[in-house]
């Protein structure tokens, strides 16, 4: 067996390596990886050289949102066996501070990440991965399909942080995979009325395919307007924001009703950002906040084989391994065309 990484060696540079083939600890399983998704934290990582604290320090693996097929176990593996295909849930936690006894893991402080510095990602032909976080994939469901489980789980928990119940009013400010994936999932929860609004025309015409009842295209259109308009100056129950911008998160008091709750998904590209308090105290309404997810990846595998929630749609480009960072190039260039990129290992 041969292994090879694709490494970021610098901003907007990457090569394959040849590596070693890991030996899977007694807990572990040796998957031959076989889609690795692009996620926009690893474009910004390319881009950027770091989010926030975490800064990329040397070469670097990046990916993942990752599934594939065990081709060996540990000694003392007992759920998986060889020929498993898996989907890999990317944080491994310490399982012993307060936030991990009570369930909420996905706050562990010393959580081990991938793709998030220090610890390398996913992009590679074999990877040595926890039992326990390797998720097997049901016949009807493909490994193309188990990568995208990783993102999905951030929408059903997005849908699960604002209470998204049956018959609601969702708006959904962002389309891009976080917001598409957090449509499905409010969709799968009940929600009956969804709003997306965005900047990219090719984005929006997605997301009306994937079943948005409505789509704004704030080019064109004032979102605070439309919404008013939509809903006889109500609001909607739920506002979803997952563009991450500092405009959007602006707009969010003014969407929500009273009652209602604002649950803010993307990361702002600045900490501090003006918002009106008196909109949230007049309306009681609620803000709710997501730190990727937790206890969702079995929910998000069934949800796919029942064919409550379709993820292939979200697909608009695949590239193979070796053009890696041809794909990566041509995810950066045209943010306009591309909702998500998968490479084939």
């Amino acid at each position: 067996m041969k292994n090879r990484a694709a490494y970021m060696t610098g901003l907007n540079k990457m090569e394959i390596r040849e590596i070693e083939v890991p030996v899977p600890k007694e807990k572990e399983v040796l998957v031959k990886l076989e889609y690795v998704g692009i996620c926009g934290s690893d474009v910004h990582y390319l881009e950027h050289g770091k989010i926030g604290d975490f800064v990329v320090n040397g070469d670097f693996i990046l990916g993942h949102e990752c599934a594939g097929t065990i081709v060996a176990v540990g000694s003392k593996v007992e759920s998986l066996k060889i020929g498993d295909r898996v989907a890999l849930e990317p944080g491994i936690t310490c399982g012993q501070c307060e936030f991990c006894k009570a369930g909420k893991y996905n706050l562990c402080p010393d959580v081990e990440f991938l793709a998030t510095p220090p610890y390398h990602g996913s992009l590679m032909n074999y990877i040595a991965f926890p039992e326990n976080m390797a998720f097997k994939l049901p016949d009807n469901v493909s490994t193309k399909e188990g990568a995208l489980v990783e993102p999905l789980a951030v929408g059903l928990h997005a849908a699960a942080q604002g209470g998204v119940k049956l018959g609601d009013k969702v708006v959904i400010l962002g389309a891009g995979c976080i917001g598409l994936v957090t449509l499905l999932a409010c969709k799968a929860y009940g929600a009956t009325d969804v709003t997306v609004v965005d900047v990219i025309e090719k984005r929006l015409e997605v997301a009306k395919k994937l079943g948005a009842t409505t789509v704004i295209n704030a080019k064109n259109e004032n979102t605070i307007q439309k919404i008013a308009e939509l809903t006889g100056g109500k609001g909607v129950d739920k506002v979803i924001e997952t563009a991450g911008s500092e405009y959007t998160i602006k707009q969010a008091p003014y969407l929500v009703k009273r009652g209602g709750t604002i649950v803010l998904v993307g990361l702002a590209p600045k900490d501090i950002i003006e918002f009106d308090f008196m909109q949230i105290m007049t309306k009681e309404a609620e803000i709710k906040s997501v730190f990727r997810y937790r206890n969702l990846y079995p929910a998000a595998i069934g949800a796919i084989a029942d064919g409550k929630i379709d993820v292939k749609g979200i697909v608009t480009h695949e590239f193979d391994f070796e053009d890696s960072k041809k794909a990566f190039d041509f995810v950066i260039e045209n943010k306009a065309d591309v909702v998500k990129a998968v490479i084939k290992i």
